[in-house]
């Protein structure tokens, strides 16, 4: 079977000819392999095939995103460079619009991943109407899908490269913001401001709806994905989520399954306390599920507790650790870990063999190689498990 194959099995809960092995290969060990820094990797390189490259070397699959450009007459952008003189580029970005102007700055790095010097939104009253007329569309026509589509037929069946819908509803708001999560945390907080948020967060979902059924009914995409950035139990907390995310993502999940499309979460940190959320939602698959300290899923028990709570309805992808044991373990450390999920999912299919999050630039290829092979080695056994289930 294909490498799509396997994972689009995996999400929607049908067995393959072995189980589906997704090691989160993100930024660091794409642009290791290529040779190239991170500036060069994140501003040059095409994301998409530097990942077929990085899965074909391990011979595993995975996933990757494709994202789609938006078009607003309403506006322009106007920008600058400049050389930090120490491997930094700093790069300032002027958003003009009839409401006013927003400045952001970012720094790339060539040796880490670009994060934001300066966000847009600086005073909530000056600076909202001009935000609102650069992330609100009414027209979905604006929409540039020719890259994407493109990308999706170069990577073939080789993983499953997904349409990238955006993030949960607090980091929407939360990224624009400046002092980032700090200042929102206070502005999810305030009374005063709670009707502004409801009004956002109602326009935010239904532009989620028309974006999903133009991209649905325009593109080939088997799935889609929703990423995070602070939207978690570790840092907002399951109420504020339950409050301001988890209605944004049943919407999108809604949507999606109306088109027979699939949905895929990516939520950091830890997730026990909304385990049973995700398939109550009928989300198709969720990553990574940490294990501490980073997040709450502990072991074989852990690990049951999750396939529990998920039964039947969610996938779950990732829990290798990728610090403790994909960096600092040894190949029998990540063998016991691959064999722990797959004991815990033993007859299920709804599983996939990943990481808990982005495999770093010092892991040894070796440990990577145990993964893959240990899973493979392991699917007998899974999969004969079915008849029990």
């Amino acid at each position: 079977m294909t490498g799509k194959e396997r994972m689009l099995n995996a999400y929607r809960g049908i067995f393959s000819d072995r189980i589906a092995i997704a090691p989160e290969f993100w930024y660091y060990y794409p642009a290791k392999l290529l040779g190239v820094d991170m500036i060069e990797f994140q501003r040059e390189v095409p994301f998409h095939t530097a990942l077929k490259t990085t899965f074909a070397r391990f011979g595993c699959e995975g996933w990757g995103i494709a994202f789609f450009e938006q078009q607003n007459d309403r506006i322009s952008v106007s920008s600058e460079e400049k050389n930090g003189g120490d491997g930094t580029l700093e790069v300032k970005r002027v958003i003009h619009t009839p409401a006013g102007e927003l400045t952001s700055r970012t720094i790339f790095s060539k040796d880490e991943p670009c994060w934001e010097l300066e966000r847009p939104v600086k005073e909530l009253e000056r600076d909202l109407p001009a935000w609102e007329l650069v992330n609100f569309s009414s027209d979905p026509e604006n929409i540039i899908i020719a890259p994407a589509v493109k990308a999706w037929e170069d990577v073939g069946d080789s993983y499953l490269l997904e349409g990238w819908l955006g993030v949960p509803f607090f980091d929407f708001f939360a990224g624009s913001r400046e002092g980032g999560f700090e200042t929102a945390i206070f502005d999810f907080m305030n009374p005063d401001f709670a009707w502004k948020l409801r009004e956002l967060q109602e326009k935010y979902i239904e532009q989620m709806r028309w974006r999903i059924s133009y991209l649905c009914e325009n593109t080939p995409f088997e799935s889609f994905a929703l990423g995070c950035s602070w939207s978690c139990n570790s840092l907002i907390g399951p109420m504020l989520w339950r409050e301001w995310d988890k209605p944004v993502i049943k919407a999108v999940a809604d949507m999606l399954h109306r088109y027979g499309r699939l949905l895929h979460i990516h939520f950091h940190g830890k997730a026990m306390d909304t385990v049973a959320d995700f398939a109550e939602i009928g989300i198709d698959c969720v990553c990574p599920f940490e294990r501490p300290p980073g997040g709450d899923i502990t072991g074989l028990e852990g690990l049951r507790t999750v396939e529990r709570l998920l039964r039947g309805n969610t996938t779950m992808n990732g829990n290798v650790h990728t610090v403790e044991t994909l960096i600092r373990g040894t190949e029998q450390d990540v063998r016991r870990e691959v064999g722990e999920i797959m004991e815990a999912f033993a007859g299920n299919p709804r599983v996939i063999i990943g990481t808990g999050d982005q495999v770093g630039r010092e892991t040894p290829e070796e440990n990577l190689h145990a993964m893959i092979d240990e899973a493979v080695r392991l699917s007998p056994e899974w999969q004969g498990a079915a008849k029990n289930y």
